[in-house]
């Protein structure tokens, strides 16, 4: 399974941005209301110029307190974002959100942002894919008991 695939199956590809200069309430509040763990940072509502995660924001909040709410998004985002291809295969992306101890990843194609997927998303495939391989080897042990 590639990553276009997660993609086509995936309730919505709406990817939500927020503005480098927004205030870190504010990104918490989209982030809240939409029930998502990481926000695309946008200049303009398409390009990639960072990522800030709500568990970015839980850091600085424990390390500096309440006043890094009125802080715009560009002090506290990931500046370096790794991304996939849509043509990544879903453990590749999976070894990708390991290795780097993150949970979403924008899928780039073209130089363009297509989407984003979650850690849950691809092992909600993944998982999908083991069963069905699954049910297969148990339908050629069975059909050729």
């Amino acid at each position: 399974m590639t990553v276009r695939n997660i993609l086509k199956t995936k309730g919505s590809n709406e990817i939500l941005t927020i503005k480098p200069d927004a205030t870190v309430a504010h990104a918490a509040g989209i982030l809240s209301q939409h029930r998502i763990g990481a926000l695309i940072v946008s200049a303009d509502g398409t390009s990639l110029d960072g990522m800030l995660s709500e568990r970015d924001i839980v850091r600085e909040l424990g390390k500096r307190g309440a006043t890094v709410l009125s802080e715009p998004v560009s002090n506290m985002m990931t500046a370096k974002v790794i991304t996939a291809s849509p043509d990544d295969i879903a453990v590749q992306a999976l070894e990708k959100m390991t290795d780097g101890r993150f949970r979403h990843l924008p899928v780039i194609e073209g130089g363009n942002m297509i989407g984003v997927i979650s850690i849950g998303d691809v092992v909600k495939h993944r998982i999908s894919e083991v069963e069905a391989e699954n049910t297969a080897l148990t339908d050629m042990i069975v059909g050729h008991g």
